[in-house]
Parts: structure tokens; C-alpha cells; sequence
């Protein structure tokens, strides 16, 4: 069977060119990377009527139906509709024509871990702040990874991100309810930076060491370390994988509000649309840092965003990672 394909139109609707010959594969936006078992159902019931009845958990948390044959792409974007209007238009995201399935490609799916809902760790609800950040960014079609992890422990792997969004505390230390039991101080020594010590039976925190992980509020017996109400973040940017120059993310910004993080990640779609390479077939958000240097980036995702007291900026930024394996340091055993 020949099919004349427009490629650019086939993969911008979530559809893949596969090794397959005469058959597609879709990919299943989940935001958060969390959904009903109704939803789950009916991806998996997608699997069994278009394709071969398997399905592909991504990298990002969502889900690729492979062997798809192509001419069943329309009735496969009608049946995406149900997904759509659960999973992307209750949270604001503006998709005009559900039944046409994913109006974009590029924007790669937000992923999060599991976060404050489950995890005793977390320090934010990384599935509500994904989907807060999908209804910015989605559907644009620029070439960008965001994930959103709820502690330090970073197990949704942030430092490999564009943008990678880390739940922090402020622990609150009630001095008179201390006990002197140094169980913080040991937790933090062994698991952490090492940010506590004792002086004259009561716990004493250097701020510069502290990363926000909230160790200390889990270790103590009496609550004596408690998480600070309000809700803050550090930011790291531009890390990635791929062939040309593989790299992890670097702290941007510390210690800022929710309200910082939306405001910086929309600021950030307008820089990328001010600066992109429209002659390229896709660049990659951190290869136009790259180009512009991180001051200008610096400077345009800060315009007119009003930073909490706490908050802290990096003043500069230098990402090593690496080019090339001919370093010198390789040789053949």
C-alpha cells in the first residue's frame, strides 16, 4: 500500500515515523504522569482496536501505541478525544478540536514523581504543579523537557531536564522543644550535606549547606524540625541527554515561590520564540541558551517576575558535560 504522507503534519499530531512499514505509532500525553483507571482503560482498549495490543510505558510517563497502520490515524484521533478531555482540558489547557487529536509534538510530556499525595519525602504536589505547567506550555510545538520531582532525592531525574523543578522546605526549628537527641544532626551528616551541629546541647543549621530535603523533620522524634508552611522551589536548567553535548542541569533559581516557577517556565516560551532558529527543522531549547548566552536567558524569563524574599538567582552559569570521547583520557584496554 503507497500513502502520500505529509511527514511535518503526521508527527506534529503525536504520530511517529516507525521502522514499521505502513504503520504509525501514537504517543499519549499524561501530564504529571498520573491518571484514572478509566483513562488507563481506554488507552489500553486504543492498543487492542488500532494497534497490535501492546503498549509502550515512555521515559516521560506517557504512553506509546505502537503498530498503528497509518490510514487509521483520523479514527484513531477521534478515539483520543475521551483522553484529551480528561486529561488536558480540565486543567486548562487550551485544545480547540479534541477530535483531532494532539495539536503539538515538541513540548515533550510534563512528568513528575509520584510527590506529596504518597511520598513521605516530598515537599510539594508535583502531579498539581505538572498540570499547572502543562496549561502554560501546552500545545506549543518547541522543543522542551520540564519535570517536576518533590524533593532533593530528585528521583523523576530533574538535573536531566530543560527545566527541572525541585520541592524544597524551609524547616522550622522549635528550640525549647528540642530534646538534644542530635537524631537530625546524624541524618543530616549521613544522608545530606552535613548542614547540622551541636553547640551547648541544642542544634545549630548553616544555612549555606542547607539543600530544603527536610531529612531533619523526618529524623526528629518530638517535632522539634518542622516544614515551614509555605512553598518553595529551586530551579535547575538546560540539562540533557543526546549525541552532541550531554550534560546535567544546573541551579537557576532557589528558594522560590510556585508562583516564580509559572511565571520564569511562560517567560521562557516567549524567549524561545524570540530566539529559535526557524530555518532548522528543531532546535532544542539548550542549544539557543547556548547560542544566546545565559545572561540574555537570565534577563528575558526574569522580566517582569517579582521574586519572593528568600529567593536567589544564579549569577552565572557553566555547564561542562562533554563533546567528544577523543579526550585523551579513553584508550583501548
Amino acid at each position: 500500500m503507497t500513502l502520500d504522507l505529509d511527514r511535518k503534519r503526521v508527527t506534529k499530531n503525536a504520530f511517529r515515523i516507525t521502522k514499521v512499514r505502513d504503520c504509525t505509532a501514537i504517543r499519549v500525553r499524561v501530564p504529571g504522569g498520573h491518571l484514572d483507571s478509566e483513562t488507563l482503560r481506554r488507552v489500553a482498549a486504543m492498543a487492542d482496536e488500532f494497534g497490535d495490543g501492546s503498549l509502550h510505558i515512555t521515559t516521560r510517563q506517557g504512553f506509546e501505541i505502537p503498530n498503528i497502520p497509518f490510514e487509521r490515524m483520523a479514527e484513531v484521533n477521534a478515539a483520543l478525544a475521551p483522553i484529551i478531555e480528561r486529561l488536558e482540558l480540565p486543567y486548562g489547557v487550551a485544545i480547540d478540536s479534541p477530535s483531532d487529536g494532539y495539536p503539538a509534538a515538541g513540548m515533550r510530556n510534563i512528568s513528575a514523581c509520584i510527590g506529596a499525595r504518597t511520598c513521605p519525602f516530598a515537599n510539594a504536589d508535583t502531579t498539581a504543579l505538572a498540570r499547572k505547567l502543562e496549561a502554560l506550555v501546552y500545545p506549543n510545538d518547541f522543543h522542551t523537557k520540564i519535570a517536576v520531582t518533590g524533593c532533593p532525592n530528585d528521583c523523576i531525574k530533574a538535573h536531566m531536564q530543560d527545566f527541572g523543578i525541585i520541592g524544597i522546605c524551609m524547616p522550622e526549628y522549635d528550640y525549647d522543644q528540642c530534646i538534644g537527641c542530635e537524631a537530625c544532626v546524624d541524618a543530616c551528616r549521613q544522608k545530606v550535606t552535613g548542614a547540622l551541629s551541636m553547640k551547648d546541647g541544642k542544634v545549630v543549621k548553616d544555612d549555606r549547606r542547607c539543600i530544603g530535603c527536610g531529612e531533619c523533620v523526618l529524623a526528629c522524634p518530638v517535632a522539634a524540625w518542622t516544614r515551614a508552611p509555605k512553598k518553595l522551589f529551586r530551579m535547575v536548567i538546560m540539562g540533557r541527554t543526546g549525541k552532541k553535548n550531554p550534560r546535567l542541569a544546573m541551579p537557576f533559581l532557589n528558594r522560590v515561590t510556585e508562583e516564580v516557577v509559572l511565571k520564569v517556565v511562560k517567560n521562557t516560551m516567549d524567549y524561545v520564540d524570540r530566539h529559535i532558529l526557524r530555518s532548522l527543522a528543531k532546535e532544542h531549547i539548550g542549544y539557543i541558551v547556548d547560542r544566546t548566552g545565559y545572561p540574555a536567558f537570565r534577563d528575558a524569563v526574569l522580566e517582569g517576575v517579582e521574586l519572593n524574599p528568600e529567593a536567589m538567582v544564579a549569577k552565572s552559569m557553566n555547564w561542562p558535560g562533554y563533546h567528544t570521547l577523543d579526550d585523551g583520557n579513553m584508550k583501548r584496554a
